[in-house]
């Protein structure tokens, strides 16, 4: 009995790990089109970037 146990929660353990790890690559893979153009507005027009950029505390 204590070994249908243990593989249960192994099994279970595996399951929730793998949606606990691929949850975040999901949601990266889905908003990289939108960070990007986001990216790409803030270069073009100079928006969200520090005056100077040299005087920044590190």
């Amino acid at each position: 009995m204590t070994i249908e146990y243990v593989l249960l929660l192994v099994v279970i353990f595996g399951i929730g790990l793998k949606v606990f790890v691929s949850a975040p690559m999901d949601a990266f893979k889905n908003s990289a089109p939108r960070l990007g153009a986001r990216v790409e507005k803030q270069l073009t027009t100079g928006a969200g970037f520090p005056n100077d950029w040299t005087q920044e505390k590190r």
